[in-house]
């Protein structure tokens, strides 16, 4: 079950040659790839390309319509392994990931890929996850073509272009024997647009078809002495193939501008940002007509040296706006133009920063530095802000300073009711008992337990790596290490790195699997312990029989919502006098997804009359102390403060908002703490039977005799 539903949205991909397309960014990706004849489709989930994914599974019956083979990949060095179906038949195949991450867990398969070469067009669709926004750590993509020598496509953020950079991409795979990586930042996943859609293609060859007439070349083997010609290949023939063909088809594009003394080279993925900071300067307008001459890399490896030296023909100087680090175009552009004997000056890195996402308001400043250099009189005074001033209705633009006070500090966090947060107040109190614990965390929702308010984990590796994280402390010390790892990251890559090893190795360890039945971190998707009935997949896989399948004797199942359970558990998995692995399984279903899941269900059965009980929790304002102890173990964003009624008391006292989900965690965490008798729980019957009026009669009934009685003694004591 994904995040939302695309099924009406995948109509779209059955338009005709000449109909008008009008959509997102992903739609008409996939819509390129079925224009393209595209033979097969697999990948991983991952931001910012998630829901490419989410897509293809929707339009599962299009694709087989097309005989378009599709699988959600088990990670993404199985989707890049795909790949090489391409190495020997004209297939064309693509794959898709989350960039940096992804590309790294794919490089052994990548790598190889790289070096054998295609005969069908390969391409990688990579979400460039690179930014204030981002998930990971900071790299670019840029690093790993140039390593392994694939060709990077960089599509400015406007769907003609996208759709057209598909095309091209493989047709470039397939004039070089090279496969294609194609960079989408989350604005082009996101972008809405239109453009004119073509007929969806037959794959003129299949993978039944190779199926049926297997080839293999001794050359495309990836064993010495063919990888030492592979080499040779990839300089001698299949470089100059690319940049001939990017030349030929002008993949990059040049616009002129009034202003010839200077000129900007830039990303294509930077093209909008540019723009509208090219606007807010006075030098371009608003339907994308710049005085700057611009050269746009939808290319951005491999460069053309033709290309640079007749754009910076007749300039004094360039600046190369390039997004992150190192400054792998800049210096390819001094070597080009110096080679060329063109005395242009090249700037980049200066007025621009070295690091961080280039957003409209950095991008701005960088090109007012620049201009107030090389063109004065097209630049904005030093004084004056790189953009204009907001109009009477807009909310004006604060500084930095004053929005640091404005607003509050506020790390990722778990969603509301996540089944997460009660195990992991449960490890908080375990050491307060037992005192501080080496804890490695993992990639996934679990990993915002190494944020306030549980502080618990000291490192994060990769997805599926918290095992392996905690391998260098066992040593046999009394204060076992613990690991966290998601349900996500076990069949994606702990199963094997992580548990098998631990057992290998005899760790004596402690492995807490996070099972909330999805891949709930990249927006829900199904995994293979995925509960329910899965389409064109077979899930309800145990973990815990996996886990037993490589050798862990010691392994234990909880439920995350149980709390004292958790506890017991934990408790017992650091001090038995068992030696070995020790895994404990907790499960506990995602909330979002459970939500999704039984909303639809609960609204038509009251809709048709049927009994609806609903769980609201609430906290007695009368017995409530303000402590707020509860918020600080438990951090659910319905939990939060409010000023007490009582005009006596004026201290601010814990509250549960109306964004509560019914969960019980807050008043478990409580309990299990001993911190407060305060929590209570309501039930709200929708259509209520006779059973439940009778009950609330009677209740109503007893509480009222009960008030009158505490009312009459009241009234006792006062008169004597």
């Amino acid at each position: 079950m994904a995040e939302r539903s695309f099924a009406r949205e995948v109509q779209l991909l059955r338009l005709s040659a000449g109909q008008e397309f009008a959509g997102e960014g992903i739609l008409a990706v996939t819509k390129a790839l079925l224009e393209s004849g595209v033979s097969y489709v697999g990948g991983y989930q991952g931001a910012p390309i998630s829901h490419l994914m989410d897509v293809l599974a929707d339009a599962e019956e299009i694709l087989g319509e097309l005989g378009v083979h599709f699988e959600a990949s088990g990670s993404e060095a199985t989707a890049a392994a795909m790949l090489s179906a391409s190495i020997n038949y004209p297939l064309r195949g693509a794959v898709t990931w989350k960039s940096t991450v992804g590309t790294n867990v794919a490089s052994d398969a990548l790598g190889n890929l790289a070096s054998a070469g295609v005969t069908g067009g390969a391409m990688i669709i990579v979400g460039e996850d690179y930014g204030e926004g981002a998930s990971i750590m900071q790299e670019r993509t840029h690093g790993f073509a140039m390593k392994s020598q694939m060709w990077l496509l960089d599509p400015r953020p406007y769907l003609p272009s996208i759709v057209k950079l598909v095309k091209d991409g493989f047709a470039l795979s397939e004039a070089s024997n090279t496969p294609v990586m194609l960079m989408l930042r989350i604005r082009a996943c996101h972008v809405y647009g239109r453009f004119t859609a073509s007929d969806n293609l037959r794959p003129a060859f299949t993978t039944r078809d190779a199926l049926d007439r297997p080839q293999r070349s001794y050359d495309r083997i990836i064993l010495p002495p063919s990888t030492y010609l592979q080499e040779q290949h990839k300089i001698r023939q299949r470089w100059p193939a690319a940049v001939e063909f990017i030349k030929h088809n002008g993949i990059n594009e040049f616009f002129e501008g009034s202003r010839g003394d200077v000129g900007f080279v830039l990303q294509g993925g930077l093209y909008n940002t540019v723009l509208r900071a090219l606007e807010n300067l006075g030098l371009a307008d608003a339907f994308g007509r710049s005085e700057i001459p611009l050269y746009v890399l939808n290319a951005t490896y491999p460069l053309i040296p033709a290309e640079f030296a007749r754009f910076a023909a007749g300039k004094r100087a360039l600046l190369v706006i390039e997004e992150g680090q190192p400054e792998f175009i800049e210096q390819t552009v001094n070597q080009f133009l110096r080679q060329a004997g063109v005395g242009t000056a090249i700037v980049g890195k200066g007025p621009l920063p070295m690091a961080g996402e280039y957003t409209g308001a950095v991008v701005s400043d960088g090109i007012a530095r620049f201009l107030r250099e090389w063109l004065p009189e097209a630049a904005p005074a030093a004084s004056t802000p790189p953009r204009p001033a907001a109009a009477p209705h807009e909310i004006p633009l604060l500084p930095l300073a004053a929005l640091k006070k404005a607003v509050p500090a506020r790390p990722s966090g778990l969603c509301v009711g996540c089944p997460e947060r009660p195990l992991f107040s449960a490890i908080k109190l375990l050491q307060r008992e037992l005192g501080p614990l080496n804890i490695s965390a993992d990639i996934g929702c679990h990993s915002f337990s190494t944020l306030p308010p549980f502080d618990l984990g000291g490192s994060i590796m990769g997805y599926g790596l918290g095992t392996a994280s905690a391998s260098a402390f066992n040593v046999g010390h009394a204060r076992r290490p613990v690991a966290l790892m998601g349900d996500g990251g076990f069949w994606h890559n702990g199963l094997t790195s992580g548990i098998a090893n631990a057992v290998f190795n005899r760790h004596d360890g402690v492995t807490v699997i996070v099972d909330n039945g999805y891949s709930a971190a990249t927006g829900g998707q199904s995994i293979h312990s995925s509960r329910g009935t899965l389409r064109s997949r077979h899930g309800s896989h145990s973990i815990e029989a996996a886990v037993r399948g490589v050798g862990v004797e010691w392994v234990r199942k909880v439920s995350t919502y149980d709390i004292r359970g958790c506890l017991a558990t934990l408790r017992d998995a650091l001090t038995t006098r068992f030696a070995g692995p020790k895994v404990i399984v907790a499960e506990g279903e995602c909330q979002l997804s459970r939500q999704r899941r039984i909303a639809p269900l609960l609204k038509r059965r009251a809709q048709t009359g049927g009994r609806v009980v609903r769980q609201r929790f609430g906290i007695d304002e009368d017995l409530c102390t303000g402590d707020r102890s509860c918020i600080r173990l438990s951090g659910c964003p319905s939990l939060t403060v409010k000023e007490r009624d009582d005009g006596l008391r004026r201290d601010v006292i814990a509250h549960v908002d109306d964004s509560c989900v019914g969960c019980g965690v807050c008043g478990e965490v409580a309990h299990a703490a001993t911190l407060c008798p305060s929590f209570y729980r309501a039930d709200v019957i929708i259509n209520p039977d006779r059973r439940d009026r009778f009950v609330h009669r009677l209740r109503g009934a007893v509480i009222g005799w009960s008030q009158r009685r505490a009312t009459r003694r009241r009234l006792a004591y006062a008169i004597e």
